[in-house]
């Protein structure tokens, strides 16, 4: 029985950017890899796929998310084409998640890109993942098209604190317990956010179905909401002012016409008690 799905949607785009990837090792371990990539061009579409790849095997490699997606961010950081101004290369929002059997459930971030968990039987949808963008930066005033990192910018955890209030990767790990496990892009979970709908809801039959059902109800509210004026992404390293209303010059693409995708899946993991705890903030899931 195969245990995961993903959904994707184009919507208004001309590439699909968005990108996952899984890797299991031989003890049993699996990594899970989500990239929301930042523009609409082929160049994106291709690094986008590729990029999906390295961090799940290296998640998976370190049996631990942190040093997974650490180790990539790190080696595109240190690439010396990124520290030149005005560069165009890509970046993604990144989410990456791993189960090892009689191991605990870890989840680390870079961008937008979000880990849900519901747990069965015991409540709510949790938001494991904390958004790395200018509405949290600026306590929920800023633009949430705006990410304040991602995989492929260049500032260490020390440096985006500085600049952002919140480091480069975030990261989470607590006990493996039955449930599902929801990756998303801004693009799956936003609409249903911003008509107080719970994802939750869409977690429960077959994995597929579940995947592609959350999507697709994602880009119907998305295009019964979408603002009059297209509001643009943008990266974490360019000025806001540098990108022309089609998102061109800066890398942004149009929040409310991406793509959607959602990649989730289903493991049995570890009966066990006890919360989920965030590694670099305070915050704690009971």
């Amino acid at each position: 029985m195969k245990t995961h799905a993903v959904a994707r949607r184009l919507k208004d785009r001309v590439f699909q950017c968005d990108a996952t990837a899984v890797c299991r090792v031989p003890d049993g371990t699996r990594a899970y890899a989500l990239l929301d990539g930042v523009g609409d061009t082929r160049a994106v579409r291709t690094w986008t796929r590729t990029a999906a790849r390295r961090p799940a095997r290296a998640a998976a490699g370190h049996g631990d998310t942190e040093a997974g997606l650490r180790t990539e961010y790190d080696r595109y950081a240190a690439d010396p084409a990124r520290h030149t101004p005005g560069h165009d290369l890509p970046a993604a929002a990144a989410v990456v998640a791993v189960h090892a059997p009689g191991g605990p459930l870890s989840a680390a971030c870079s961008g937008d890109a979000r880990a849900h968990l519901l747990l069965d039987g015991l409540g709510p949808l949790r938001q494991l993942t904390e958004d790395h963008n200018a509405r949290r930066a600026c306590d929920g005033h800023g633009d949430r098209n705006l990410i304040t990192a991602c995989l492929g910018g260049i500032r260490d955890d020390e440096e985006t604190e500085q600049h952002r209030g919140h480091p480069a990767i975030e990261y989470m790990s607590g006990p493996a317990r039955p449930g599902r496990l929801l990756p998303a892009s801004d693009g799956a979970y936003e609409p249903h956010e911003d008509i107080d709908h719970d994802l939750g809801d869409h977690l429960t039959g077959d994995p597929r179905e579940a995947a592609e059902l959350l999507v697709d109800d994602a880009v119907r509210h998305a295009r019964a909401q979408r603002d009059p004026v297209r509001r643009q992404r943008h990266r974490p390293d360019r000025p806001h002012h540098l990108t022309d209303y089609q998102g061109r010059t800066a890398c942004g693409h149009p929040a409310r016409t991406a793509p959607d995708a959602i990649f989730r899946f289903r493991d049995s993991g570890v009966r066990d008690s006890g919360g989920v705890e965030h590694c670099r903030r305070s915050t704690r899931f009971s």
